[in-house]
């Protein structure tokens, strides 16, 4: 019997290591609360991919509903980007129902800490309750837009990264990674969509993304998983 207990307080101990370098964030108004757009020309940004930073036009703070990101209660819908300027910068041949976007937009919601997640491993979860948003064609390309979760982990002059995604498709979402040992190092974690910016009052044409927060874990269940692990052991040890 005194077997079984010490057995069972070592497992809990080394249980607590784990969570406590185990940390889990989901989707939440109070958190998300930061905005940056990188906007790039669409000659030279073909697929959006790595080739993108040719056509790399300016990047900076935005304000969160400029990123066409509004949150409900819990619920965070997410959307085409939305530029009113009809200059003809932004637009082809010029801004006004219907035009065609002449930028890619790449809006970014997050939260940032710096010293915050220091060797962790940093897991995000949500639940995308639906994906309407249109991949295409929408530019002079024929492409739309992409949306995914991420969490990101610069170096503190933001030089360089580690950074993992998932795709915003219907369904659950847990994406983790093992932020560098580093307090002076920036993690972010959030939301990115990249497409064309859009005349306001065509975007309701193109859909939208709708995420939730994942479902909390049942602590009755949890509390039976830890009785029953514990009843084994005395067994066991009989």
């Amino acid at each position: 019997m005194k077997t079984a207990i010490k057995t069972l307080l070592v497992c809990t101990t080394l249980g607590a290591i784990v969570n406590l370098n185990a940390q889990t964030v989901t989707v939440d108004p109070g958190t998300l609360t930061s905005g940056f757009m990188n906007v790039f020309n669409i000659t030279g940004t073909p697929g959006y991919g790595a080739s993108a930073a040719a056509g790399y036009q300016f990047g900076g703070g935005w304000g969160v509903p400029d990123l066409t990101a509004s949150f409900s209660g819990t619920t965070l819908t997410l959307g085409p980007n939305q530029i009113n300027d009809p200059a003809n910068y932004w637009y082809t041949p010029a801004g006004g129902p219907g035009a065609t976007g002449n930028k890619i937009m790449d809006a970014n919601l997050y939260n940032e800490t710096t010293g915050t997640y220091v060797g962790a491993s940093l897991h995000f979860t949500g639940n995308v309750v639906s994906d309407t948003l249109a991949n295409g064609p929408v530019n002079s390309l024929g492409e739309g837009w992409t949306g995914v979760a991420f969490i990101k982990d610069f170096a503190p002059d933001y030089s360089s990264s580690v950074t993992i995604t998932a795709p915003l498709v219907t369904g659950g979402f847990d994406i983790s990674l093992t932020t560098v040992n580093d307090p002076t190092r920036h993690v972010q974690y959030g939301f990115e969509i990249i497409g064309p910016d859009v005349w306001s009052t065509d975007v309701g044409q193109f859909g939208n993304i709708v995420v939730t927060p994942a479902p909390e874990p049942s602590t009755l269940a949890l509390a039976g998983l830890g009785g029953a692990a514990f009843l084994s052991l005395i067994r066991r040890r009989k």
